[in-house]
């Protein structure tokens, strides 16, 4: 059992936000649905959704347009190819999300990504600082962060 759960707040989607991450990532899962009872005025709609991507679990709640999302939280998924970050960065940018800066989006939900190649952070740290900052340079100006560019600006 996960000791520490997210707990993500919708307006109304949560059903669709799980069924849609479930959908992109593998090895997913829904694991429950709980639905408002008979006699409330949501009756049958979904209050609380527990779903699992890649092994992570998570809580949808349809708690109402009270909150919304910001950019200070945010999910973070470790790519380890090109084709990892192009297949998240396009699924999650899919249908109404919006492109961010240096591996940042934000879905069609409003929730924050960022989908970093397992390149990035090990290139930013590299003990040579000059090469750090010419990878940090090219990220800067990426959204989405294209592997062989920030390994050709650590070459220099």
């Amino acid at each position: 059992m996960q000791k520490i759960t997210t707990f993500l707040w919708f307006d109304d989607q949560a059903e669709e936000a799980m069924n849609h991450y479930v959908s992109i990532f593998k090895n997913s899962k829904v694991l429950s649905v709980t639905r408002w009872p008979q006699g409330h005025a949501s009756e049958g709609k979904v209050l609380v959704a527990s779903f699992e991507l890649d092994g992570v679990q998570f809580q949808a709640l349809n708690g109402g347009p009270q909150y919304k999302f910001t950019e200070a939280m945010s999910l973070s998924i470790d790519c380890k190819t090109q084709d990892e970050v192009d297949h998240f960065w396009n699924k999650l940018t899919g249908g109404g999300g919006e492109p961010g800066r240096c591996s940042w989006l934000k879905d069609k939900f409003g929730v924050s990504w960022q989908v970093v190649p397992e390149q990035l952070p090990r290139l930013l740290q590299d003990p040579d600082r000059a090469k750090a900052g010419r990878v940090m340079s090219a990220m800067m100006q990426m959204g989405k962060i294209d592997i062989a560019a920030i390994e050709a600006a650590a070459k220099g």
